[in-house]
């Protein structure tokens, strides 16, 4: 059963990380404010693990206005620096996040449909049951508030304005104004990942 998956309010966590839900990431387009893609730039390497995807050069995307921009890693003698997942951002370059709404005095955010598909499953199931997978899977580290049964109903709520949004590639988030310039680099590395 994949971790988007559930059978009668199951649902099994099989370990995916966060990192996993990354090799597209929607956000707000600087330029236009249409949606806009970040993904591996064409022509790398077969992606061996998940881990790769922290470091692995990106390529900002819009197809509403054709802007495009490019990402590396920062080098420090022989070692990549990586990004830090997590927070209503992307990692690499410091754009709001399509895929955000408010909940419960916070902010529910995703990076895809897929994460988003992986948020509602565990939110929506009543037995929850880890797999044997890593400990530090994207449902083990979700904030109390989203894990809170009392919410269920909150989240998923708000998981489907989620999904309206991401039907609407110009409907630019209400959550995402007042953001339109790209978050400092070290705002990146210092903020929760809920």
């Amino acid at each position: 059963m994949s971790d988007a998956g559930r059978a009668g309010g199951r649902h099994l966590d099989e370990g995916r990380p966060l990192t996993a839900y990354s090799e597209l990431i929607h956000v707000v387009c600087p330029r236009c404010g249409s949606r806009a893609a970040v993904m591996d730039r064409p022509g790398l390497p077969e992606l061996r693990h998940y881990g790769e995807l922290l470091f692995r050069p990106r390529r900002l995307a819009c197809d509403d206005c054709a802007l495009t921009r490019e990402w590396t890693a920062e080098r420090r003698g022989n070692a990549l620096i990586g990004v830090r997942l997590g927070g209503p951002d992307d990692p690499f370059f410091g754009l709001p996040l399509w895929l955000q709404t408010p909940c419960r005095g916070k902010v529910l955010w995703a990076y895809n449909e897929r994460h988003l598909d992986a948020l509602a499953a565990y939110v929506a199931a009543t037995l929850r049951e880890r797999g044997d997978g890593p400990a530090m899977s994207m449902a083990a580290c979700l904030p109390t508030w989203i894990k809170a049964a009392g919410n269920r109903d909150d989240v998923l709520r708000a998981v489907e304005r989620l999904r309206a949004q991401h039907a609407d590639p110009h409907h630019r988030p209400s959550s995402a104004y007042g953001r339109e310039t790209p978050r400092r680099t070290a705002d990146k590395y210092f903020r929760p990942p809920y």
